[in-house]
């Protein structure tokens, strides 16, 4: 399948398994799992067409592993805006995880702190370079760091998604480091 093709079914993947499983009709049960066959008629039946060989090779390439395959179910790993339980374990973070944004968020993240906005939780990365890729998708990228060990310290829960993103309900001020001259 050629790259744009992949995009085009990954970014409709994650449109109806994360945010909008009603516009097609979909159900996702309480942890965000629903059958495949049910997804692939569904999208069918709203005039986007994609084969099994597709999807899997969407799973298997994408670089974020955005979607789970377990049996005959897929989920999205994370990011969700629909109500979902994702079942994942309280996780010990390591003493410092890493947000990407852009210089204009800056101001209400310095006044309010990291929020979830529409998802459930703030994603973090385990290091600078992925979390500069996910400023970079909205402009020139900014790295925070999270001083997540005291965060830990201090009682606040992490979980650790299976693609490696961590996840927390919020991130206070006090536990963020700005880069110089930001």
């Amino acid at each position: 399948m050629d790259e744009r093709r992949l995009v085009k079914v990954s970014k409709y993947l994650s449109k109806h398994l994360r945010h909008q499983p009603e516009r097609i009709g979909l159900t996702l049960d309480p942890a965000g799992w629903t059958e495949i066959d049910a997804l692939i008629a569904a999208a069918d039946a709203h005039g986007f067409r994609f084969t099994r060989e597709e999807l899997d090779e969407v799973v298997a390439g994408n670089d974020k592993r955005r979607f789970a395959i377990e049996g005959t179910r897929i989920r999205a790993s994370q990011g969700h805006s629909v109500e979902v339980e994702l079942g994942l374990p309280p996780a010990t973070p390591p003493p410092y995880l890493y947000h990407g944004t852009v210089a204009r968020s800056l101001e209400p993240i310095r006044a309010e702190g990291l929020r979830p906005m529409n998802r459930h939780d703030v994603h973090l990365s385990p290091d600078r370079e992925t979390a500069a890729r996910v400023g970079a998708r909205r402009g020139r990228p900014v790295v925070l760091a999270v001083d997540a060990g005291a965060m830990h310290r201090d009682g606040h829960v992490f979980h650790v998604s299976a693609n490696g993103v961590w996840l927390t309900k919020a991130v206070p001020v006090r536990y963020l480091r700005f880069p110089k001259g930001h």
